[in-house]
């Protein structure tokens, strides 16, 4: 670019370019160079002081400024120096790179400073020149590289269609384009992959746009849904596949603009001149299209450079909304299997008036592994159950309903709660057998979620009015008594399911009739910064206030602990517990004698005469015949005999023997073994369950329901 000749030492020389040649102020040092620039190049050349006493023809070409206007100038006075020198030339900005710093007598050889010359003279430094270019075409590719680099961290971030799309437009305007549009096909909001798409006019719903006033239609909003005739751009470029670059005033555009006169006069109204659409393909389908829109006199027409950088960005754009329509096609799977595995609506049962509510995590409304059960349990009881299982998405959501699929299983054996949570434990810890290749095999460990979750497992007498409740890492639950004072109920803490190996603890609490019991997941309480004691407290008060009903109640609890940001989702159950009056149970206690049979039989026959309820008295007495004789025979006292009426009538005989029966076949030669056979035929339905203080025999009679007046 530049050659160096000595001279010989005591004359004056002067230093130009092979087309512009500019005198030297005053004669040189001894040792001077003269160089010959390319013209190509602008130089300017300055002195130690740092003033101009060289500007090339090409630094005039480039920046407009003549030698004369220059020379003898500060450098500062005309280049911002930051680093890098700025020069303006109709009202763009030039990137000069010209660095200005004080010149010594060390300063190194033009062969070891790239890309400046220095003019030198033993032993000091006369003047540096440093070449310049006009960046302008770099400074455009600059910003088409930054673009694409903040749209790989901008874009995608969430996973919401419409936050993605608008994530696009905002990262575009108005650096790239004056106004931006986002248009999906319908079936890509519901997580669905669209039809193909054939010639001809489609229908396209807006996802987001930049500015709100037009892109590329007639003020459309987001979430609103257009026609777009056959000859749009948008048209045809999701028929092709094909993005293309459009002048708006050319004479092609006639029959688009013919075919969309909203459109066309939205145009017109916002002098828009330059437009490009883009198809949003990802993984081989086409989910929509992108408009880029520019106005107005002042804003250069879009390049087929542009249209490059266009379509890298939605491509970009376009694997990120992707993955949000897969996001929310597995959201709506998640949803809607939570929805058909947890109770629909109120759960009428006899021993408690119940109401819940289930709320997805975030605004995104993922759903997870929270859920809630109301069980109906011989004997008129009633289980409630809590759980949490860690995670969201089909994952959490498989692995809730297989917990309350087990839970349900095991309470229909009627077991104990702290038993119940100690078998369920062990199903998690151990869930098969074989080997963990089986295990993987049979895709058990697939799903995640199982360690770790939570459970709190409640089971109401409202014959006697008592409550035992056990919980396996989850919160307690929180009791409001009829007068309105409220308490956290001390439940001994049980560790997560899954640890294995570690007990669980039950305990039993006195409930008036009419109190309410809160069962909830900790997702109502604990939210990012707030104290977890203080959440409990206004969750307490929340409970005790008046409600017309118990779903209004619940309604309240949820606006009351809306505060916060809330990242976890919410079950909440309550309950509100009754006792059955004396003209529902009668019990009798009986000596451990047969003779005492008859008078047991004796005893029922006249309270279901009392209760009106002759019909069933035959059965009744056969079945308590032959549970009394079994509690006689083989248990031992105390033996106690209850009947309880209600919608069926039950009738319980306990003993204190753990021994339980089993149902057998009896051969035609026995004599014996028919006892409990009987009972199965008669009854709808009998078990056994097992307290502290022995077992509990039980048989439940169906009764004709009254007729409809």
């Amino acid at each position: 670019m530049a050659q160096e000749t000595r001279q010989p030492s005591g004359t004056a020389h002067q230093v130009g370019t092979m087309a512009h040649s500019h005198a030297w102020p005053g004669p040189l040092p001894p040792g001077s160079a003269w160089i010959h620039v390319d013209t190509a190049t602008a130089i300017v050349v300055t002195d130690p002081a740092g003033r101009i006493v060289l500007w090339s023809g090409a630094a005039r070409a480039l920046w407009g400024y003549a030698p004369e206007e220059v020379i003898g100038r500060s450098l500062t006075a005309l280049f911002t120096t930051d680093g890098a020198a700025l020069l303006h030339r109709d009202g763009r900005s030039v990137e000069a790179r010209v660095r200005v710093s004080p010149l010594t007598a060390s300063a190194q050889p033009a062969a070891e400073q790239p890309g400046g010359f220095l003019l030198t003279a033993a032993p000091q430094v006369a003047a540096e020149a440093r070449p310049a270019y006009d960046d302008s075409p770099r400074d455009e590719s600059q910003e088409r590289l930054a673009l694409l680099a903040e749209a790989r961290t901008r874009i995608g971030a969430g996973l919401e269609l419409e936050g993605t799309a608008d994530e696009l437009a905002e990262l575009l305007v108005p650096r790239f384009a004056d106004a931006v549009s986002v248009d999906l096909f319908e079936p890509v909001f519901d997580g669905e992959l669209p039809a193909p798409v054939a010639s001809g006019p489609v229908r396209l719903r807006r996802a987001a746009q930049r500015p709100g006033s037009f892109a590329a239609g007639a003020r459309p909003v987001p979430g609103e849904t257009r026609r777009h005739p056959a000859s749009s751009p948008l048209s045809r470029c999701v028929a092709t596949g094909r993005a293309e670059l459009h002048d708006v005033t050319d004479p092609h555009m006639t029959r688009w603009l013919a075919d969309d006169p909203a459109t066309a006069a939205e145009l017109r109204a916002c002098a828009a001149h330059s437009l490009i659409t883009v198809p949003i393909r990802a993984r081989g389908s086409t989910l929509g299209a992108a408009a880029f829109l520019r106005q107005g006199a002042s804003r250069e027409s879009f390049a087929a450079a542009d249209l490059t950088v266009a379509e890298d960005l939605v491509a970009r754009a376009a694997i990120c909304l992707d993955n949000a329509r897969r996001f929310t096609r597995e959201r709506g799977i998640a949803l809607l299997l939570q929805s058909t595995l947890l109770p629909r609506g109120p759960i009428l049962h006899p021993g408690a008036e119940t109401a819940a509510r289930y709320l997805p995590a975030g605004r995104a409304a993922e759903a997870g592994g929270d859920w809630f059960d109301v069980i109906p349990l011989p004997g008129t009881r009633v289980g409630l159950v809590v759980g949490d299982v860690v995670g969201h998405g089909i994952g959490a959501s498989v692995t809730m309903g297989r917990l309350r699929t087990a839970v349900r299983t095991l309470a229909d054996i009627d077991l104990q709660p702290d038993e119940l949570l100690t078998r369920l434990d062990d199903m998690v810890t151990h869930p098969t057998q074989g080997t963990d290749d089986e295990a993987d095999a049979v895709g058990y460990n697939a799903i995640p979620g199982d360690i770790g979750a939570s459970c709190l497992y409640a089971v109401y007498d409202p014959v006697s009015g008592s409550c035992a409740l056990a919980r396996a890492g989850h919160p307690p639950p929180v009791l409001v008594r009829p007068d309105g004072t409220t308490q956290v109920v001390d439940v001994p803490a049980g560790p997560p399911l899954g640890l294995g190996s570690l007990p669980f603890e039950a305990t039993e609490v006195a409930i008036p009739e009419g109190s309410l019991l809160a069962l909830f997941t900790d997702g109502l309480v604990e939210t990012r910064g707030h104290d977890i004691d203080e959440r409990i407290d206004e969750l307490r008060d929340a409970l005790a206030r008046p409600a017309p009903s118990l779903e209004d109640l619940c309604d309240t609890v949820l606006e009351s602990l809306r505060s916060g940001t809330r990242t976890d989702d919410i079950a909440l159950l309550v309950a509100r517990t009754r006792i059955l009056g004396e003209d529902q149970v009668a019990e009798w206690d009986v000596p451990a004698d047969a003779a005492a049979v008859a008078e047991a039989r004796r005893q029922v026959d006249e309270r279901l005469t009392a209760w009106g309820l002759q019909e069933a008295t035959f059965t009744m007495e056969l079945v308590v015949s032959e549970l009394v004789t079994n509690a006689i025979r083989y248990g031992t006292e105390p033996i106690r005999l209850r009947l309880i009426k209600e919608r069926s009538l039950v009738c319980e005989v306990s003993d204190g023997s753990s021994t339980a029966p089993h149902l057998r076949r009896a051969r035609v030669s026995d004599e014996g073994g028919r006892g409990l056979f009987l009972v199965a035929e008669l009854t709808q339905r009998w078990g056994t369950r097992y307290t502290s203080a022995g077992k509990t025999i039980w048989a439940e009679q169906a009764l004709a329901r009254p007729p409809r007046s």
